[in-house]
């Protein structure tokens, strides 16, 4: 009876987490776009504009990306090469695939201690960003984080893997899309029409 309550509760940290992911990434491109979209009518309107705009934009960016790739793992749009091992067997697949999960989990992990140790050593120095007034480890702080989130979204492919619901992590597969929307008598989307 306590495991299923232990299970419950990871559960709905992990849906609140998802829901937080999504918000934070919106929050995110719709900051930097107001703020970019602002400095092109300041400097091409009326030929003045803020000198935080563009430091502030790129932080924004940094933490759109570095957010945005553990929710590209979550959703399954990274894109992969997966030819040979979809010719291997179904459990020679599951193999490689937890291999593969184990590899972007230790690559996470080592960019995590690089980020707490970037983090630990901005703390320590206590300097401030060039042009936005916020000390420095304010913005790096989502090295840390985001590779974390990164390395929870890993976890969560190889869990499913361990489980039998699936094979590896869910990639975007283009070229089936393709197929499919062929199949469909539609034209892919990203083919020109002639």
């Amino acid at each position: 009876m306590g495991g299923g309550l232990l299970l419950a509760g990871v559960i709905m940290i992990i849906k609140f987490i998802n829901q937080l992911e999504e918000t934070v990434l919106a929050v995110l491109l719709a900051a930097m776009t107001l703020v970019t979209f602002t400095q092109v009518i300041a400097r091409y309107v009326f030929n003045t504009g803020a000198t935080w705009a563009l430091e502030f934009t790129i932080f924004l960016f940094a933490w759109l990306v570095l957010l945005g790739m553990s929710y590209g793992v979550r959703v399954g749009a990274h894109i992969g090469v997966e030819l040979l091992v979809r010719a291997l067997p179904p459990r020679a697949q599951k193999v490689v695939g937890l291999i593969a999960i184990g590899l972007c989990m230790l690559y996470a992990a080592i960019l995590f201690k690089g980020g707490w140790d970037t983090l630990d050593l901005l703390l320590m120095i206590g300097i401030e960003a060039e042009d936005v007034p916020v000390p420095l480890w304010v913005p790096t702080l989502i090295l840390p984080v985001g590779f974390a989130l990164l390395f929870l979204r890993f976890a969560e492919a190889g869990w499913k893997v361990l489980r039998g619901q699936g094979s590896g992590m869910q990639l975007a597969d283009e070229t089936k899309d393709a197929i499919e929307q062929l199949k469909q008598g539609n034209q892919p989307e990203n083919l020109d029409k002639k």
